[in-house]
């Protein structure tokens, strides 16, 4: 198994690692974007708690979208 980080993999953990030290505030709304299509195409099927956090993130994501929308 090829262990390897994708671009797309180090520009999803760039974000996160925003999103966790700073929180949603700090990214524009491209960056949203961006990290929601990331977190979406990222297969954690392997882990249900991973799924579900996922699914946590999704949520926050959506409401920080709303925030710089309005």
């Amino acid at each position: 198994m090829d262990y390897r980080l994708t671009p797309e993999d180090k520009e999803r953990v760039k974000l996160l690692t925003i999103v966790s030290k700073k929180g949603f505030k700090d990214l524009n709304l491209d960056q949203l974007r961006k990290l929601q299509t990331l977190v979406e195409k990222k297969d954690y099927s392997h882990s249900k708690k991973a799924e579900k956090s996922k699914k946590k993130l999704l949520a926050k994501i959506n409401v920080a979208h709303r925030l710089h929308s309005s």
